[in-house]
């Protein structure tokens, strides 16, 4: 489990499901015979029977594979983040800090083998990817002996979740006038990852 304040709880699923489809490249962490063990790799996330469905692959060599047995695993899902500076601040004395949004996910995950279900998951994958590009690559120009051979050497990752926890840490402890002076300070930096944080400050601020 994660560390909750209630300041910088988010429990709203749509907000915490919005954020992993954006922020869709997890890092996956389970625990095998004795050890941790973690793999940054893509996502999709599928709503089925009412339940969400967390999909992925690994390589069929890598020894997380043998932990996807049916035990809980996490993923995170790490979105914007920057530092915070206490020279922002209204009144003195401050420390620095950082902001930061992110989603755990946990769930018991399955190894799936299946030759048709990887590939559908490889397509839906491209297909979700390729959309930005302006000339978006198709997999299926690919040879078939070639597409066989690609897919032998993957497994399949599918988490039911369980349980789902955000923590978006952006400044709701601080006091209101502080919270103007923050975004301000982060939209003046040449840095998306700040502006990015600085849009959800702004999202979360009271109508004028």
């Amino acid at each position: 489990m994660v560390y909750l304040p209630a300041a910088f709880t988010e429990s709203r699923p749509e907000v915490l499901v919005e954020h992993i489809e954006r922020y869709d490249f997890g890092l996956l962490v389970s625990h095998g015979a004795a050890r941790l063990i973690a793999s940054q790799i893509p996502f999709l996330a599928e709503r089925r029977n009412g339940a969400l469905y967390l999909q992925g692959h690994i390589a069929r060599a890598n020894p997380q594979a043998a932990d996807l047995d049916g035990d809980e695993a996490l993923t995170i899902f790490t979105g914007p983040h920057a530092y915070i500076s206490p020279s922002w601040y209204e009144s003195s004395p401050a420390v620095p800090t950082w902001n930061y949004a992110s989603v755990h996910a946990y769930g018991p995950a399955r190894r799936i083998d299946d030759a048709d279900w990887l590939r559908d998951l490889v397509r839906r994958l491209s297909e979700r990817h390729e959309g930005r590009e302006p000339k978006p690559w198709s997999m299926q120009g690919l040879p078939e002996p070639y597409m066989q051979s690609m897919l032998k050497g993957i497994v399949g990752i599918e988490i039911a979740v369980s349980r789902l926890e955000g923590k978006f840490k952006l400044s709701q402890n601080r006091p209101a006038a502080d919270r103007p002076r923050i975004i301000a300070a982060l939209e003046r930096r040449l840095d998306p990852e700040a502006h990015a944080v600085a849009q959800r400050m702004r999202q979360r601020e009271p109508a004028p």
